[in-house]
């Protein structure tokens, strides 16, 4: 038998196996979002092609040009690569930590709390606080909510050690009670706000400007850079409780972090964009099989989940008869392929 060997790179102290694809596709991954970004800026009343568009991003282009690439139409398509690359890499994150393809903010109910805060903002008077806290009331409602409704899944679902199948069964359970909760708002809240929040509560990046921008870049940048550091105990944390252990990661800490880190992306992409369905869930997975790798892959999954929401505002704008808000293109995708994943399961549990 000839067992294939990796070459290993070090720089210092640090070591990582030579994985082409792991490098190629992200690479890849990053000239296709800001085709579809420079695509998707150059859509409009005013058409600009997709060089005047990159030549605009770059400082070049007529005045006119900057303008309305930078001023007018470049939030809407950075937030959706910003919204795309938090439920992909938060997606991720939960596959990893549940061991399962089911697993994302959708599935346990952490999307649905952030919108339930959200909506409560919204429909309660939340948002017509005046001045720096009515801006930033509804995206801290969302990750407030999103972080409480996390931390009532992991507790119910921890007996004695963390059980993927028992943590999706019970976030499933939570999703349903927070949509509950969320239909009852819109029903007792006023009729104009109700109807706000409702095409909200869709997944859309209309009317999206740089106040939405840069609390989400906030997050992403800094997630990235705690993704970097705990990469190594999310891998351990793929090979079970058991193996984690005896590799020396602190299991409760690890999971806890990680679990943290994945809510607060999930939230503040929902504050920024609303529950965008569907993609952290088909991201992790559609970036696992590019790059071949054993896990959900953090900086791929983020950027599949780039190209699918900017690729859906693209599509919506574009093919379609009518401009639709972005979180229908996207379910449209993904309902698919989650009952495909859930006959895939079936068919392994009946083998």
């Amino acid at each position: 038998m000839t067992l294939a060997v990796r070459r290993a790179v070090r720089v210092g102290p640090f070591s990582a196996v030579w994985r082409p694809r792991a490098v190629v596709v992200p690479l890849v991954l990053v000239v296709a979002v800001l085709l579809l970004l420079a695509l998707n800026v150059g859509r409009g009343d005013f058409p600009i092609s997709v060089p005047d568009v990159l030549r605009a991003l770059v400082g070049g282009g007529t005045p006119a040009d900057r303008f309305i690439v930078l001023q007018l139409r470049l939030p809407r398509s950075l937030t959706g690569v910003l919204v795309g690359l938090a439920f992909g890499m938060s997606g991720a994150i939960l596959q990893s930590l549940a061991r399962n393809p089911l697993a994302s903010p959708d599935i346990l109910g952490i999307t649905f709390g952030a919108s339930a805060a959200a909506v409560a903002t919204v429909v309660l008077g939340g948002g017509a606080i005046a001045g720096l806290l009515g801006a930033l009331g509804t995206p801290l409602a969302a990750l407030l909510g999103g972080l409480l409704s996390a931390a009532v899944v992991y507790a119910l679902a921890w007996r004695q050690g963390f059980s993927g199948f028992r943590l999706v069964l019970i976030g499933v359970a939570m999703a349903a009670v927070l949509s509950s909760l969320t239909s009852y708002l819109l029903i007792v809240g006023d009729l104009n706000e109700a109807a706000r929040a409702a095409v909200w509560l869709v997944g859309s990046l209309n009317g999206r400007d740089w106040e939405h921008v840069v609390p989400v870049g906030l997050v992403v940048a800094v997630a990235a850079v705690l993704c970097l550091v705990g990469s190594a105990s999310l891998r351990a944390l793929r090979l079970g409780e058991d193996s984690a252990r005896s590799l020396g990661v602190r299991l409760q800490t690890a999971q806890s972090a990680q679990l943290a880190l994945a809510v607060a992306l999930a939230s503040v992409a929902v504050a920024a964009a609303g529950p965008v369905p569907f993609v952290a869930l088909i991201a992790p997975q559609i970036a696992m099989r590019l790059v071949r790798s054993a896990g959900p892959p953090l900086l791929a999954g983020g950027l599949v989940g780039a190209v699918l929401v900017v690729g859906a505002d693209v599509v919506s704008r574009s093919l379609l008869p009518a401009e639709l808000p972005v979180g229908v293109v996207t379910a449209a995708v993904g309902a698919p392929y989650l009952i495909y994943l859930l006959a895939r399961g079936t068919r392994r549990t009946s083998t």
